[in-house]
């Protein structure tokens, strides 16, 4: 599962910082566990509660259903059709029925969703173990140290959230892994026996590679467990990757899914553009972060919200800005279009074409658009602008206002009127 907010989590404010990466739903974890010879239970994903009813009928009761989506704490969760949550054990074929039929098709709310939820279309399931001890184990980069560590706990599932204190640290080299020496405190911080100890020194190091091999970021097994049989298996995993290695892991991009409120930041991401999602009705195109926060506060002094932000940065070209224009009118949330633009490597000129362009390929804005240009080529811009777009085009919906201040009042001014 993706997304984890609890020991490694980021504010998803007006402005959160875009961590550049990209997850897995659980299932497609437990894939990549196998592939690197790390125990998981022998899951099926099915998206029919008669698909539920058949797989539990042939791998026996009692079996875990569980809920797919890119947020933790599932099993605490709410689903709006009974209540209950997300993570479920039944003890037969007819119960996971019962329970598959209120789970998919619903959507299922916990700590790290909107109050809305996120709708379950897919559940994975597996036979439920027997656990006698769970473990937490995470591998990810300590940026103050400029080096990957290993967090461990004998204190695993929820439990972890309220005894991060509790994790033990193992700093190591990509190039070294888990050293022996590592190991063999592993082995006296947690008690493991030599016979138990194989199978963890193996675990440890297989997730070393994967984790060097795919780029990731973060791998969290939570819990891997000690069944009452004595083996060693991962139930849970979350996993994150480095967005800007893409380019090497065709695979695991391929399996990326996304919340659908992300459905725009995921189209402009394609692009190379920067899209965050805010909950007003001023669509707003800047270059920078900092003139994105004046424009925000701008906006907000006369009365406005703003819907979203993209930043186009200083590569952007006509293609991708008419795409970009594209994606902020279909949000049908957006009432007005607000497009502020210093040209210092993105040229005024260029945008104002850009304009031109996008409205011809989309036959005119729906929306008053008020744009502000200032910087390179900024008076081109400009006369552009005021020749060609409004008098050859016709476009009178399209604002010119050179004027900080006078711009974003008029765009409040439109789109509350």
């Amino acid at each position: 599962m993706i997304r984890w907010r609890s020991l490694f989590s980021l504010h998803r404010g007006p402005f959160r910082k875009h961590v550049r990466q990209f997850s897995l739903l659980e299932y497609h974890s437990h894939q990549l566990l196998k592939q690197f010879e790390i125990p998981v239970p022998h899951g099926f994903v099915v998206q029919s509660p008669e698909a539920a009813r058949d797989v539990v009928y042939n791998i026996g009761a009692p079996s875990v259903l569980k809920a797919q989506i890119l947020a933790g704490g599932r099993g605490k969760g709410k689903y709006s059709s009974d209540g209950k949550g997300g993570v479920r054990i039944v003890d037969s074929a007819d119960e996971a029925f019962e329970n598959a039929s209120k789970m998919l098709g619903y959507s299922l709310v916990t700590k790290q969703t909107t109050s809305s939820g996120i709708l379950v279309n897919k559940l994975y399931i597996y036979k439920s173990v027997d656990i006698a001890q769970e473990f937490y184990v995470a591998i990810t980069f300590d940026r103050q140290r400029y080096m990957p560590v290993l967090l461990m706990s004998d204190d695993g599932g929820v439990n972890i959230e309220s005894n991060v204190n509790q994790l033990q640290r193992f700093w190591f080299h990509l190039s070294t892994g888990i050293t022996p020496e590592i190991a063999a405190y592993i082995e006296a911080q947690f008690g493991f026996s030599d016979d138990d100890m194989g199978v963890v020194t193996h675990i440890l190091r297989q997730l070393v590679k994967l984790f060097r091999e795919k780029d990731a970021t973060l791998l969290e097994l939570n819990p891997l467990v000690r069944t009452t049989e004595g083996s060693l298996m991962c139930l849970d995993a979350k996993f994150n990757f480095d967005d800007s290695a893409k380019f090497r892991q065709p695979e695991l991009v391929s399996l990326e899914e996304h919340l659908p409120e992300e459905k725009d930041e995921y189209e402009a991401s394609k692009l190379g553009l920067s899209y965050v999602r805010l909950e007003g009705n001023i669509g707003v195109i800047v270059n920078g972060a900092g003139l994105a926060m004046a424009t925000n506060d701008l906006v907000t002094l006369y009365g406005g919200n703003c819907a979203n932000f993209l930043d186009i940065g200083g590569g952007a070209t006509k293609e991708t800005l008419s795409k970009a224009f594209s994606i902020l009118q279909g949000d049908s949330r957006t009432k007005g279009l607000f497009i502020n633009i210093y040209g210092g490597i993105v040229r005024c000129d260029m945008i104002a074409e850009s304009i031109l362009a996008a409205s011809t390929a989309m036959g005119g804005f729906r929306i008053p658009v008020v744009i502000r240009l200032q910087g390179t080529n900024y008076e081109k811009g400009l006369e552009l602008g005021s020749s060609y777009i409004i008098q050859t085009s016709g476009l009178d919906n399209i604002l010119l206002e050179a004027d900080f201040d006078a711009a974003a009042k008029k765009i409040v001014e439109l789109t509350n009127g």
